[in-house]
């Protein structure tokens, strides 16, 4: 677990990966941030402009070091997500930044029609993999959304580019992870962590 400050450093991070690229195309190291950065995480940088999805890409696996992890994902998100054109310099203070660190996916061993009263909203993201197509949603995106717990397996299907009730399939694996969301309250503003937990309040930090 991070704390609220080492969220702050990580949603800071990104935003620099951010500037230097779009604006120099100069990747940054990440440098003088605490130990936990040298751990190898999961992470995804997610950018909203206005209330509207940016941009967001990321690692779900801990393949790297976190802040690697941060600065790669940042880049990529402002720049290689196929969804959106690159992010323009002149965007930057209208975009809102969001770091979500996850932990490692690990695969549901319950029989599939149990799937959608295991699921927890606002807790689990998921990941859906069959063959070569495979999906996956952050803890955020079903409240954000509205979606109940079939529905969340229903769209992590489609993202993957399968029908909506590939889960039930026994060639089908459903992994699932939890994750810490560090986000801005306006752009390049306060940093507060996100959690969409019935009875849980966001803590801002400045």
């Amino acid at each position: 677990m991070l704390t609220l400050e080492e969220g702050r450093l990580a949603v800071r991070l990104a935003r620099q990966a951010i500037a230097a690229y779009t604006e120099k195309k100069k990747i940054i190291e990440p440098r003088d941030l605490p130990p936990v950065f040298e751990e190898k995480r999961g992470v995804f940088v997610t950018l909203h402009k206005d209330g509207e999805l940016r941009g967001c890409i990321g690692y779900p696996l801990p393949i790297m070091p976190l802040g690697k992890a941060i600065v790669d994902s940042a880049i990529n998100a402002c720049s290689r997500d196929p969804r959106f054109p690159c992010v323009r310099p002149t965007e930057l203070e209208r975009i809102e930044v969001e770091v979500t660190i996850l932990t490692p996916p690990e695969l549901y061993a319950e029989p599939k029609k149990r799937l959608p009263e295991l699921v927890v909203i606002g807790r689990d993201g998921l990941i859906v993999t069959r063959g070569p197509y495979s999906g996956l949603l952050l803890p955020q995106v079903a409240p954000e959304w509205g979606f109940d717990s079939l529905e969340f397996l229903s769209h992590t299907c489609l993202k993957a580019g399968l029908p909506p009730d590939a889960w039930l399939d026994e060639e089908t694996e459903v992994q699932h992870f939890q994750a810490q969301i560090f986000a801005e309250v306006a752009p390049g503003r306060e940093v507060f962590e996100k959690s969409f937990l019935e009875g849980s309040e966001g803590t801002c930090g400045t």
